[in-house]
Order: structure tokens, then sequence, then C-alpha cells
């Protein structure tokens, strides 16, 4: 059986904010580890019927750099779930929200700089 094996290195401050995350994987085509501002990990317990989640972000990642990652990842997340339960009306629920989501992010932000 063939294994692939990802690591993932976080950098801490003396606060335990994470600094820097290094990411790298045995079947990517980098030679070097990958810079990252955030990260979401998600595993699903079968026996206990739960998701287990470690979300992370530097302390340089912006919040517009997180409104986009968040928009990214539901969007994906909505082709992820279409490619496993074939619901396109449910996918199109999730990007319908992920849409709406990032307009409302826009417009907050566009608020809040005329202030």
């Amino acid at each position: 059986m063939r294994q692939s094996r990802i690591t993932i290195d976080v950098s801490l401050d003396e606060k335990n904010i994470p600094d820097q995350i290094l990411w790298n994987a045995t079947d990517s085509t980098a030679d070097n580890a990958q810079k990252a501002r955030a990260m979401m990990l998600s595993f699903w317990d079968g026996a206990d019927k739960s998701a287990l989640r470690m979300d992370l972000w530097t302390k340089d990642m912006m919040v517009d750099e997180m409104a986009d990652f968040y928009y990214q990842t539901i969007m994906t997340m909505a082709d992820s779930f279409e490619r496993a339960t074939h619901q396109p009306e449910l996918v199109e629920m999730m990007k319908n929200f992920a849409k709406d989501f990032y307009g409302r992010f826009r417009d907050i932000q566009l608020k809040e700089n005329k202030l």
C-alpha cells in the first residue's frame, strides 16, 4: 500500500500565537515547505459522529485575507459536497451563502473605511 505524508510546522511566539505556518506533502511538486498565513484542518470521527477541527492563523493574516480565505473555503467545500453527494440544490445554497457572506463583508469594510 502506498502512503503519503503531509507535515505542518507551526512556529509560536512567546504568547503561543502562531507566527509562521509551513507545510509540505510527499506528493507535492514543491521542493521546499510552503508558507501559509492560515489553515483549517478537519477530520470526521465516524465512531463519535463528530467533526474534529483545527483552525490557525498567523498574526500577520489581514482581515480582508481572512474573508477571502473563508469565501474560497466555503466555495470549495460546496464543490466537494457536490462530488460526494450529487445534491446540486444544496450546493447552490452553499455557494449563494458564500457570495452573500463575501458581499456583506465588503459592504462592512467600505463603511468602516469611510469612518
